[in-house]
């Protein structure tokens, strides 16, 4: 079988869709070998190695919109990874696939400007249209699907994501070690991993815990919003406990992980929220939105909270942080929950999709 892949995001983005491609493409090209991955880009940044997959030149102006489909022709099978299908095909195009993370643009508006969201829109609703199926990778996403686009049902097929290796690791003492003096952090730590933006609500963190002690790391990309968290810690006297990073190695980030003593995620909304699971497999106890996607990702070991209530925030943060049996529990029974999103179950789910299909 070959399968067909827009590697846009595979090539060109470093978190979050570009994550989710490479996870696929690597646990399909491990556990399948004997299949063809065609990876279709115009200036990828490197190239992967292993003998399966290949990277094919788009070719043309506008290429992944008009070319792409007349250049997949002798795929079996093409899947668009971030929402998106190639707008024109040949006669003897391939079945088709797409994956749609989320809808982010249509449940927070405010956060998008007004023509983007219309981008969006149209790009998403074609490639549903177009697609032979659509999968999604949660169940709130499939609801989202049905909801704004009218997408039957039964052309919905939620196949969840996974995380990183790195993730699944055990580090030792000494890596541990090197990654905290490296980077000058504290002994414990509450931990979130994300884009500081205002949908990932890391302020209501910083507000929950001015009046403790306890020291947070905050990792991810600094947009206008973190200005608004870095003031707040200056004004509360918390520069010296709230540590802001950018930058860091996925290995460096699996490694803090596995140092923090709690995970908090107290997110807006996600498609599915990929940091939550990394935090499971690390095995850290997680406090997350009680709201929406969460609890499918979190399971239920983990604290779910309202996540714009500082005092609700705080009490539970503060529980678990003097609570070491209970985050013991939650560790325990997290690990156990989240093998349902291992490389092996995930990649039996692709390949007997992709077989349906044919």
């Amino acid at each position: 079988m070959t399968i067909g892949y827009d590697g846009k995001r595979y090539f060109h983005n470093k978190s979050g869709l570009g994550n989710y491609s490479r996870d696929l493409i690597r646990i399909l090209s491990t556990n399948y070998p004997e299949h063809q991955y065609y990876l279709y880009d115009e200036r990828p940044d490197s190239i992967p190695s292993h003998p399966s997959i290949s990277h094919i030149p788009i070719k043309g102006f506008l290429g992944r919109q008009l070319s792409l489909g007349k250049q997949a022709e002798g795929c079996d099978i093409f899947h668009g990874l971030s929402g998106e299908l190639p707008l024109r095909w040949g006669p003897k195009s391939p079945k088709k696939i797409v994956t749609i993370h989320d809808l982010i643009f249509e449940k927070l508006p405010d956060y998008y400007a007004f023509l983007d969201r219309k981008i969006y829109f149209k790009k998403f609703q074609h490639a549903c249209e177009k697609a032979d199926i659509v999968v999604a990778i949660s169940e709130q996403t499939k609801k989202d699907i049905i909801e704004y686009f009218g997408t039957p049902e039964d052309k919905i097929k939620v196949i969840y994501q996974g995380c990183s290796h790195l993730f699944k690791r055990i580090y030792s003492a000494a890596e541990k070690t090197e990654i905290k003096e490296k980077y000058s952090l504290p002994d414990e730590f509450i931990l979130n991993v994300g884009t500081l933006e205002s949908r990932k609500n890391g302020l209501i963190l910083l507000q929950a815990l001015k009046a403790t002690d306890i020291p947070l790391v905050f990792i991810g990309r600094k947009t206008d919003y973190a200005k608004k968290m870095e003031q707040f810690a200056q004004e509360n006297k918390m520069e010296n406990r709230v540590h802001f990073l950018e930058g860091l190695s996925n290995e460096e980030v699996a490694i803090l992980y596995s140092l923090a003593k709690i995970f908090a995620y107290p997110s807006e909304y996600e498609g599915f929220g990929i940091p939550i699971i990394e935090a499971l497999y690390s095995g850290i106890p997680v406090v997350t939105n009680q709201a929406g996607v969460f609890p499918e990702a979190g399971g239920p070991s983990s604290a779910y909270v309202d996540i714009h209530n500082a005092e609700e925030v705080k009490a539970k943060l503060i529980s678990l942080w003097d609570n070491e049996l209970e985050r013991e529990r939650m560790s325990r029974e997290g690990r156990t929950f989240v093998q349902k999103f291992d490389d092996l179950t995930l990649a039996k789910q692709w390949m007997e999709l992709y077989q349906t299909l044919l």
